[in-house]
């Protein structure tokens, strides 16, 4: 697959020994075949008997959690709780669903929940490359979607996050969202087309960040999930820093502290409003209010708004799109973006 996407994405990146370009620009095909896998896999449970969602995974594969809980936040009949810790909450249970989400199979901190949860008789799925956490739903006979082999977990966001939309809709906790996530790749598949093109909004957004740091905002839900991708992939692909937050709450607290230091922030940050048709009109307003508040104190103010026909369609267009910003960053930087050397040395430390 990586072969394939190289070929008809080639890389225009100075350094790119992973191919991130490439797998970016797969994303439709992707979501299409987590789709299909989410379709195929056995249902886990009675959708009746279920009172309780919990996602586990950590960081890249964590995400699909933090997208799952969004989507299902105004919809869901039961709540949704993500679970990024070697904790496992009270609340699991035997009429807990559970989704236990690695793209290595080899997560500490998910091998630990998920060894909890199912001692705790709750129904578990999984969603994984192999690992020991391929190996035990093997042993247990757990129902799995595999992961397809991707150098990154931040590059396999559809092959983690779509299986558990499909499943949710499939056991009646999320009806129609297997058909928004098809609707959404024809979307994605001509986003994706001007995204790599050379008239690319990617490029022309991460020329204007520069050597800024992104300051990313999103309206709590989708949004605030999309603000929080857009900050990770900054860090991990341009290995640079960029902080996220959320609307309505920032204006409950960031927004006081740029009351001072306008004379340093000017020159180093940029404000990005990741904005779309799902805000609600009070968040709108605050959108624009900030803006003029920020323009006082940051370089420069940057909106960005999502294209799709439905919220997860245009979710998973701001992560496209935030995707390119962040490889472009990179390029801009001198950095290859798939290698994350101080994460492994992070991994080895704590190992031993």
């Amino acid at each position: 697959m990586t072969q394939a996407l190289e070929a008809r994405f080639p890389s225009p990146l100075g350094v790119d020994s992973l191919s991130m370009w490439s797998l970016a620009a797969g994303l439709p095909e992707q979501i299409a075949d987590a789709l299909d896998a989410g379709l195929s896999v056995e249902d886990p449970a009675d959708g009746d008997r279920i009172d309780s969602v919990a996602v586990l995974g950590m960081g890249g594969s964590g995400i699909a959690g933090d997208v799952l809980a969004a989507a299902a936040s105004s919809t869901c009949p039961v709540p949704v709780g993500v679970v990024k810790s070697y904790d496992l909450p009270r609340w699991v249970g035997p009429r807990t669903l559970v989704f236990a989400v690695s793209c290595s199979g080899d997560t500490e901190e998910t091998l630990t929940t998920t060894g909890a949860a199912l001692a705790a008789g709750a129904s578990v799925v999984v969603v994984c490359g192999g690992g020991a956490l391929g190996v035990l739903a093997g042993e247990r006979g757990l129902p799995m979607v595999p992961v397809p082999a991707i150098p990154q977990p931040r590059a396999a966001i559809g092959a983690m996050a779509v299986p558990l939309l499909v499943m949710a809709d499939r056991l009646g906790l999320l009806p129609g969202m297997g058909e928004e996530v098809a609707q959404a790749i024809e979307h994605l598949s001509r986003r994706r087309d001007q995204l790599v093109g050379p008239d690319s909004p990617a490029r022309e957004l991460a020329a204007k960040i520069d050597r800024t740091i992104p300051l990313v905002h999103g309206a709590q839900g989708l949004g605030s999930v999309a603000a929080s991708r857009w900050k990770t992939q900054v860090n991990e692909n341009a290995k640079a820093p960029a902080f996220w937050s959320a609307q309505p709450e920032l204006c409950h607290n960031e927004i006081a502290g740029w009351a001072q230091y306008g004379d340093i922030t000017r020159q180093v940050v940029s404000a990005i409003e990741l904005r779309t048709d799902d805000d609600h009109p009070q968040v709108a307003r605050r959108f624009d209010w900030v803006s003029e508040v920020l323009l006082e104190v940051v370089g420069d103010v940057l909106t960005v708004r999502a294209e799709g026909e439905s919220p997860i369609g245009r979710f998973f267009d701001l992560v496209l799109v935030g995707d390119f910003v962040s490889l472009h960053l990179a390029d801009h930087n001198g950095a290859d973006p798939g290698p994350v050397p101080i994460l492994s040395e992070l991994k080895a430390a704590v190992a031993r």
